[in-house]
């Protein structure tokens, strides 16, 4: 058996698309993802090709193991850029599972490294864009905050708030 963490992703999206029903927290799940709570998001890639990715900034459910759940269903089937999963594309699926860690503002892209740290760009009317840290084809500090910004409708003549962050990537 592989990482807990995309194991629960993998049936949690196996179950909605294969039957239809959203998975209910499995028993015996460890204390680490039953008794925190933290934003966390669902990576899909099939190929090598990104195939679905959502997440939540922030926790919106009682633990890390809920998190999961539902952003598995939703970057399975609820992603815009993509067409839902099918059934036989599901073995075919690699998914990782980033769980986030407390995003603390900075003053400057010196802060960053596309490496280490997530940015979440935001504006002051509440519009945000988030990209996660070390991923293939962001090699820049200045594409990193681009990328957040284009995901945000965000503008680059727009007043910005800068926040970073480090995730646990679990493959």
């Amino acid at each position: 058996m592989g990482d807990i963490y995309v194991e629960l992703a993998r049936q949690s999206l196996t179950s909605y698309i294969k039957d239809g029903k959203k998975l209910k927290q499995p028993e015996g799940l460890p204390e680490e993802l039953t008794g925190r709570r933290a934003g966390a998001f669902v990576s899909l890639h099939k190929n090598g090709e990104l195939r679905g990715c959502i997440g939540t900034i922030g926790p919106t459910t009682s633990c890390i193991a809920q998190e999961i759940i539902d952003n598995a269903v939703s970057a399975s089937t609820r992603d815009p850029r993509f067409p839902a999963v099918k059934e036989s594309e599901i073995p075919e699926l690699e998914i990782n599972v980033d769980v986030l860690g407390e995003a603390e503002d900075i003053d400057s892209l010196d802060m960053l490294d596309v490496k280490k740290y997530g940015v979440i760009v935001s504006t002051p009317d509440g519009r945000r864009g988030l990209l996660l840290p070390d991923l293939e084809g962001v090699d820049t500090v200045e594409d990193q905050v681009s990328i957040a910004m284009y995901k945000g409708g965000i503008y680059t003549d727009e007043k910005i708030y800068l926040q970073r962050f480090e995730v646990v990537r679990h493959k």
